[in-house]
């Protein structure tokens, strides 16, 4: 090996965020972290829930939002058009007016 040109190696001491600390070979002579095998969930058996449902419901919600909106577009549509049908109807004479 060249002299030189490898860093220190140093025993470091690694504190985490929970307050554990211990020694392990590194370059640096101190090293913070913020989760250890000490807090995290994987080595504790703790599992930190996702709220999947939460995502599901939101997406529910604005799909039958969409859906309400649609389906009153559509009766504003079929309203028009009888609307103008009755009108028509109303407008034009029938035989028995015209004779």
């Amino acid at each position: 090996m060249k002299e030189r040109i490898h860093p220190q190696y140093h025993q470091a001491t690694v504190t985490c965020a929970c307050g554990t600390t211990f020694e392990v070979g590194s370059t640096q002579e101190e090293l913070f972290v913020e989760v250890c095998s000490n807090c995290h969930p994987f080595y504790t058996g703790e599992e930190a829930l996702v709220d999947t449902a939460g995502r599901v419901e939101k997406f529910r919600q604005r799909m039958e939002k969409k859906e309400a909106i649609q389906r009153n577009k559509e009766e504003a549509r079929e309203a028009q058009t009888e609307g103008k049908e009755s009108s028509d109807e109303e407008s034009t004479p029938s035989e028995e007016e015209a004779a």
